[in-house]
């Protein structure tokens, strides 16, 4: 008797292009699945560390402080201490190179009182004085040396930055002394020097040490603030011991650096933990206790950043999860399609196995041939997939990846022989039709009504608590119980679809079509194809509604942060030209400029003896109820502040106050007589100011307060460019500043929403979203060409014999189309309507706050316009590839479709 042929070898033999697109398959959808965690980590990384490394070094680091005195050589015990402070916390922590920094200074600063120093306002220059361990090794002598020791009595030998020496008119060998005070010794400059490296880990806390820094005084009541210079003098280590005698008392620091780079998102639990025990836990105790010093106080902002990073990573994730969610969803509904068009290709094959004595169980059984079968095309490419994810996206964390491409390699493998057992069982060849198919899509529908009903009742989990599974599966269940319903409404809108072909002129050619496979109804790939299409269309139109709602949600924080669409105001004590005002008026983009003139701390007594103090608005009714309108806050009928002659002037006032009558009393004694009108919510001039806002018509109060002169901001709405703006506002006020004490500010609306995007965190959360859009848009694409190529045999064959009957290539292609795209748009009809569906249930509870950068909450809004054009993009995408399969498939000759015995 002859050997039986191997199964699998036989089997690849004889269809190897079908073995070819199932590793191909295999090998996407395992890339994309270890790929999209990886992607995720790599994101979260970056976002941490890029946040961390924003708020400086001297925030990421752990510091400590000690002012009790120590006893034998204070800069031995410098040493020993970060030595000890270094080796504790880096047995925890890892640690950036550069470290540690530490050194002692004085606690209070001196102003100096040598005449011949630089005095730009009339206020003499401030001294710190300060030891850096290691300042030879960061810093360059430009003249003199660097300071040793000195007797007592004499001066103190300090070195000066060269800039700073420049400033204040310092040279080596001055000699500098303080004002006032007990007696404290001098200092005298020996060195000078310059930093060539000002970003190293020394100089982090150091600023005025390696410049001169400009400060600004206190004012008083009616006072504008005066410069003058600030610098640091560092003395050398034989004169610590003498700091306290210039700052009264003296404090010893150190800091160790915490390398930011190799922080993981993952792990921030873990390092919070582990920085409480450098602070708080047993590693101070051990540095106390080791270093003699029981006063020491160490602390670190690192862990109060860490702990906001993870309520900002845990609230993004809440929100983000859905796209990679919703990628899963389809991934797994393209697998089971392609299982299931396999086994219906194989059906006669199979069920010849069954009639010849073939076992589906068991040792030799059809389920175990279909698994090695499956083993030698599925778990090479898988294994590739998975290596090629892992190497082209290195990250220390591989559980999840591995987990998520094990569990798609699984069902890519279990996926064709447990169909091919079910078929194999139903002899009726009903598959999931009859009571297990109502079965299923009653307890579909059950799961989406709880999840509904659940999201009505308690919402989604609060930002900090982690992802929330019902807010992942509510998108999907949603969509599911879509497509389960136009599955059954299909064949009739496709039966509608077919007579409209019928009564087409080609009707004698059409009438010779069959029935399309994706719209046999007893078929269980008719199912898939169309659930497909519509998680992917659902999806990502909720990606794009959530994008789309938290870009039109920053826009209206920016509005109401700034108080219109662009702002300029101008520095303290300051006002705005009359040229400036004319000039922005005419800027590109302005539908409504409004000038405003401020004054606050107005004083304001009240019926019962007590005054308040409150600011002063005056602006132009009608304009400024158009920008309130705008910005969201301040709203109100501008005929309200029409003012009467003779009768005291209308205001609005932004707190509650007694209706009546009042009177403003400017600092010059004059007063003004008001009426209360109204109560707004706010008034976008002072936006950020607390306390109670009055707001007079401008033209009426203006007459009566000419002390207010020129206005002191101005407030536009329109699509203004923020570089014209910003080139306005400093050609006539001068050079912008972060505050209004040091100059004038400018604001856009598109400069705001940029600020707020900027978070590395939100563009990596929106980067994710964009990719879990393409790959369930690349998901559907797949779904909609397995199955055109498994009905392509059979339309090549059919259209073949329509040709020979007359069928012209055009009247084919509609056929094609026909019998695809009915599909297509069924689907991303459905997807749009479960999309908007899912947006108006969890849009109330979900909060986009994190992703759009605001502080108070933000709802997820329904905007239509991105799930329109998600629904028609892959509609179009079908389209295109029932387009492209059809032109491969004109090009093949009649002959070698038309062959002698084909069944097809």
């Amino acid at each position: 008797m002859s050997t039986p042929a191997p199964w699998v070898r036989t089997r690849l033999r004889t269809a190897p292009l079908a073995a070819l697109l199932t590793a191909v398959l295999a090998l996407t959808v395992v890339f994309l699945a270890a790929a999209l965690p990886r992607a995720q980590d790599r994101s979260a990384d970056r976002a941490l560390r890029s946040y961390l490394s924003s708020q400086g070094q001297l925030a990421t680091g752990v510091r400590a402080y000690a002012s009790d005195p120590v006893a034998g050589d204070p800069a031995k015990a410098l040493d020993d201490t970060a030595a000890l402070l270094a080796d504790a916390a880096g047995t925890v922590l890892p640690l950036a190179p550069g470290g540690p920094v530490y050194g002692s200074r004085a606690v209070k600063t001196r102003f100096l009182s040598n005449p011949w120093l630089s005095r730009p306002e009339g206020v003499s220059p401030e001294f710190a004085l300060s030891y850096l361990h290691g300042l030879p090794e960061h810093a360059r002598l430009t003249a003199g040396q660097w300071p040793g020791a000195s007797a007592d009595g004499e001066p103190i030998p300090v070195a000066l930055s060269a800039d700073a020496a420049a400033a204040v008119k310092a040279d080596v060998g001055s000699v500098v002394d303080a004002t006032g005070g007990a007696p404290h010794p001098q200092l005298r400059v020996v060195g000078l020097y310059t930093v060539d490296d000002r970003s190293a880990q020394l100089w982090a806390d150091q600023v005025c040490a390696v410049k001169v820094c400009r400060a600004m005084t206190d004012p008083g009541p009616g006072e504008i603030p005066k410069l003058y210079w600030y610098a640091t003098a560092l003395a050398g280590p034989e004169s610590i011991s003498r700091l306290a005698a210039w700052g009264g008392s003296q404090e010893d620091f150190w800091r160790v650096p915490v390398q930011v780079d190799a922080l993981r998102a993952d792990r921030l639990r873990q390092t919070s933990f582990d920085l409480a025990t450098v602070t708080d836990g047993p590693v101070s105790v051990r540095v106390i206790a080791g270093s003699g010093r029981p006063r020491m106080t160490i602390v670190s902002d690192l862990r109060r950043l860490i702990d906001g990073a993870r309520q900002r990573q845990s609230a993004i994730d809440s929100v983000t999860a859905i796209g990679p969610a919703g990628a899963a969803g389809v991934g797994a509904v393209v697998l089971c399609l392609a299982a299931a068009l396999t086994a219906e290709r194989r059906t006669t094959e199979l069920r010849l196995l069954r009639a010849r004595g073939g076992s589906i169980g068991g040792s030799g059984g059809i389920v175990r041939l279909l698994l090695g079968e499956g083993a030698l095309t599925v778990l090479p490419a898988a294994a590739l997939g998975a290596l090629l994810a892992f190497t082209l996206l290195p990250t220390p964390r591989w559980q999840p990846a591995a987990l998520a491409a094990g569990s798609v390699t699984l069902l890519a493998l279990l996926a064709f022989p447990l169909r091919a057992a079910l078929l194999l069982r139903d002899r009726a060849g009903r598959g999931w039709y009859g009571r297990r198919r109502v079965m299923a899509e009653l307890a579909v529908l059950a799961a989406t009504v709880a999840a509904a009903t659940q999201v009505l009742r308690r919402g989604v989990a609060p930002q900090g608590e982690g992802v929330d599974p019902l807010l992942v599966t509510a998108p999907l269940l949603l969509a599911l119980t879509g497509a389960l319903l136009l599955a059954r409404l299909q064949p009739f809108l496709i039966g509608l679809s077919a007579r409209w072909a019928g009564a087409a002129p080609e009707r004698s050619a059409s009438s010779a079509w069959p029935a399309p496979p994706a719209a046999a109804a007893a078929l269980p790939p008719s199912v898939l194809p169309l659930l497909a299409l519509v998680l992917a269309v659902a999806c990502g139109a909720i990606g794009a509604a959530v994008l789309s709602s938290v870009k039109a949600d920053r826009g209206d924080v920016a509005r109401y942060l700034i108080g219109g669409d662009a702002m300029v105001r101008a520095k303290a004590h300051g006002a705005l030209p009359d040229a400036f005002v004319t000039a922005a008026e005419k800027l590109p983009g302005v539908d409504v400029s409004l000038p405003v003139w401020i004054d606050d701390d107005v004083s304001m007594p009240l019926p019962n003896g007590s005054s308040v103090l409150v600011n002063v608005v005056l602006v132009d009714p009608v304009r400024y109820a158009k920008v309130a309108e705008v910005a969201g806050r301040g709203r109100f009928d501008p005929a309200l502040l029409t003012a009467r002659p003779g009768e005291p002037l209308p205001a609005l006032v932004t707190s509650d106050l007694p209706n009546g009558e009042f009177t403003l009393r400017l600092s010059t004694g004059e007063g003004i007589p008001i009426r209360t009108v109204g109560t707004a919510d706010g008034t976008p001039a002072r936006s950020e100011t607390a306390g109670i806002t009055v707001l007079l018509p401008a033209g009426p109060a203006s007459a009566l307060m000419p002390r207010l002169g020129r206005p002191v901001e101005w407030l536009a709405t329109g699509n203004l460019d923020d570089a014209q703006v910003h080139a306005l506002a400093q050609q006539f006020l001068g050079p912008a500043a972060t505050d209004s004490a040091a100059g004038h500010l400018a604001k856009t609306r598109t400069g705001v929403v940029a600020v707020l995007g900027s978070d590395p965190l939100q563009t990596a959360a929106e980067r994710m979203f964009w990719v879990s859009v393409g790959i369930t848009a690349l998901f559907a694409v797949l779904s909609v060409l397995l199955t055109l190529l498994r009905a392509g045999p059979e339309r090549a064959a059919t259209l073949a014999r329509l040709r020979t009957m007359g069928l012209r290539p055009r009247q084919g292609l509609a056929l094609i189309l026909a019998e695809a795209l009915p599909q297509a748009l069924v689907a991303a009809l459905g997807g749009a309507l479960a999309a908007a569906g899912c947006v108006l249930l969890i849009g109330p509870a979900v909060d986009v706050a994190p992703l759009v950068g605001a502080a108070d909450r933000v709802g997820l809004r329904l905007i239509a316009l991105p799930i329109v054009q998600q629904a028609l993009g892959l509609a179009v995408l079908a389209a295109l590839a029932v387009v492209a399969e059809a032109a491969v498939s004109a090009r093949r000759q009649i002959t070698t479709e038309l062959r002698a015995g084909d069944t097809r």
